[in-house]
């Protein structure tokens, strides 16, 4: 399995042949990410995981699968008609890849905004993808993690300990696009001092084998 990491929650998974991607959304090159894609995860419908433009476009060209909670319908537009529809704790393949999904909540942004739906992916049972939440699957050794490390909704002491709490071999920062290089210097050096793994942040484009 290769994986490239793009700006933000983006990542592009290569697998015997066949593409997947996960969160093309208006923060990452997601046009790019998209180029040649088998199947599609989104984990939920804020626009900085889902490019509806750049998908609407990508599926007009290549109609594939679009797998993520039944809440994407209310944003896909006419790329609704590619959603299959994915619950917490079901399994399913996607772009030939066993996944499994995880949580079913968005984390609390705050109390006035409502609470939309997010699945967290597990991908052929290495790879962990939570989307915009914590949740710690509880039935599996996660090898490889990408923690989101800054977001409006969460603080460095929930993410270190979700981190911690899911335990993986190696962990990559995910969820960085509102952060400077200032916020890049001060997480990065937390996260790989206080996180008991293998820390790292992945520059857009990077491509690593899992």
């Amino acid at each position: 399995m290769q994986l490239t990491k793009y700006a933000h929650s983006c990542l592009r998974v290569e697998h015997d042949g066949a593409v997947l991607v996960v969160d093309p959304g208006v923060f990452s090159a997601a046009a790019q990410a998209l180029d040649g894609a088998d199947a599609v995860l989104i984990t939920h419908q804020h626009p900085d995981h889902v490019d509806v433009p750049a998908l609407t476009a990508a599926l007009q060209r290549r109609p594939v699968p679009v797998h993520g909670p039944a809440s994407l319908a209310d944003v896909l537009g006419d790329a609704a008609e590619a959603l299959v529809a994915v619950a917490p704790g079901e399994s399913f393949t996607a772009a030939g890849m066993p996944v499994r999904a995880y949580g079913g909540q968005h984390a609390v942004i705050h109390p006035d905004i409502p609470v939309i739906q997010n699945l967290g992916y597990l991908l052929d049972d290495v790879v962990y993808h939570p989307g915009d939440a914590l949740f710690v699957p509880d039935d599996v050794r996660v090898d490889t993690l990408f923690a989101p490390i800054h977001a409006p909704w969460s603080k460095f002491s929930e993410v270190l300990d979700f981190i911690r709490a899911v335990a993986p071999r190696r962990a990559y920062a995910l969820h960085d696009g509102l952060l400077n290089a200032n916020g890049f210097g001060v997480l990065d050096r937390q996260y790989a001092a206080m996180s008991n793994t293998d820390y790292r942040r992945l520059e857009p484009g990077t491509r690593i084998d899992a």
